[in-house]
């Protein structure tokens, strides 16, 4: 059992909280593309993001060598720190603008690679795509949705000029 959940509630609560930051983020990307603040939708995507590495600790696993959604998760929570600061000390001044951009689109481009992992694993007519993940489909859907990020990176870089938040 986990915080007094059995491993079953426990991860569908980690799957809601990550598709909440995935569909949050999307919100908050598509703001980002439309030069436009999104307040509320990046505080959820931002602790719905966080929340999503830290109930990924949580799970029952070992703790050497790390697993991959483990490193994941050291990355995403290590790229929060200065998004956050970017977003919410910084004000987006400067070179804290494209920091927030780069950080907010790594941690839910994380997100998504893990989406498209699990949707491999557990989607009926995707699992014999790619069984074992080192097959071409996976690495296809993998590819095009790196590319849709970074992308999606260049063009919030250029777009997203905010004014200053309102006190």
């Amino acid at each position: 059992m986990v915080l007094g959940m059995t491993i079953q509630t426990f991860t569908l609560l980690h799957v809601v909280i990550s598709l909440i930051a995935i569909v949050s983020g999307s919100i908050v990307t598509w703001g980002m593309l439309n030069g436009t603040r999104n307040e509320g939708w990046t505080g959820v995507f931002l602790l719905a993001t966080a929340l999503t590495s830290i109930t990924g600790f949580l799970f029952p696993v070992p703790l050497s060598p790390p697993l991959p959604s483990q490193i994941f998760g050291y990355i995403s929570l290590a790229a929060l720190v200065p998004t956050v600061l970017g977003y919410y000390v910084y004000d987006l001044a400067r070179a804290w603008r494209w920091i927030y951009i780069g950080g907010a689109l790594l941690t839910l481009y994380l997100n998504v690679f893990v989406l498209v992992v699990q949707a491999f694993q557990k989607v009926p007519f995707l699992r014999p795509l790619a069984p074992t993940q080192a097959e071409l489909p996976f690495f296809v859907a993998q590819g095009v949705v790196f590319v849709l990020f970074c992308a999606l990176t260049v063009i919030a870089i250029r777009r997203f000029r905010p004014a200053p938040a309102e006190a």
